[in-house]
């Protein structure tokens, strides 16, 4: 099983409840933000997120610069400064960006989709989570070379991953299960659930805490 790199970009995906940002969180809990900053825009102020240990809270206007997890809480009429922000990240590079929940953004937002399609090039790994893929930027899906899918419950959100993935989800899978999609090796994985939050947490305390980060 390949994990994406620093680079890549990851769509985690599922109805509420199904286990997605526990999901996420194991996944950024292992990533380089001993090397450079990770923003994360927590739109539903999700406390699994802001309980990270260590991590800094920053405002719409801020772009972090220091190695780092950052949490950036976004108010739904927010959305030019979270634009703003993001050109920010495009501009500066070498930032993961860390979306909890990509409808937040609209379908068509120049920002997000410059990270999208361009950020490879500029060390701009994303993070894309949903829990209705029906409703996002065709982008998060063509440019992702990782897609995590938990259950989901409408038919068109089934339909909207199963076009850009081998991946059948007719039958529903069991709680907290997941199938794994690796594009680059065209290779369907069937998951059992990550690690417990406690785990999680823990590994970002050992992380951060040891290899003394910035925050």
């Amino acid at each position: 099983m390949r994990f994406p790199e620093d680079t890549q970009r990851i769509a985690i995906i599922g109805a509420t409840g199904s286990g997605k940002t526990q999901a996420a969180l194991w996944h950024l809990s292992h990533r380089n933000f001993h090397e450079m900053p990770w923003l994360i825009l927590n739109f539903k102020r999700d406390e699994t997120i802001d309980e990270i240990p260590h991590a800094r809270h920053i405002e719409v206007d801020e772009v972090p610069v220091q190695p780092g997890v950052y949490v950036s809480h976004p108010q739904p009429h927010e959305t030019d400064a979270v634009e703003g922000q993001l050109w920010e990240v495009w501009n500066r590079g070498y930032t993961g960006v860390y979306v909890d929940e990509g409808y937040m953004l609209g379908r068509h937002n120049p920002a997000f989709r410059a990270l999208l399609t361009q950020g490879r090039s500029k060390h701009i790994p994303v993070m894309t989570l949903t829990q209705r893929p029906a409703w996002i930027d065709t982008f998060v899906f063509t440019e992702s070379e990782f897609f995590q899918v938990f259950r989901l419950q409408h038919k068109k959100d089934k339909a909207r991953v199963e076009e850009f993935s081998p991946i059948d989800l007719s039958k529903r899978v069991p709680e907290y299960h997941s199938y794994y999609y690796d594009v680059g090796g065209n290779e369907v994985i069937f998951l059992k659930p990550v690690p417990s939050l406690e785990t999680i947490h823990a590994t970002f305390e050992r992380r951060l805490r040891n290899k003394k980060v910035a925050v």
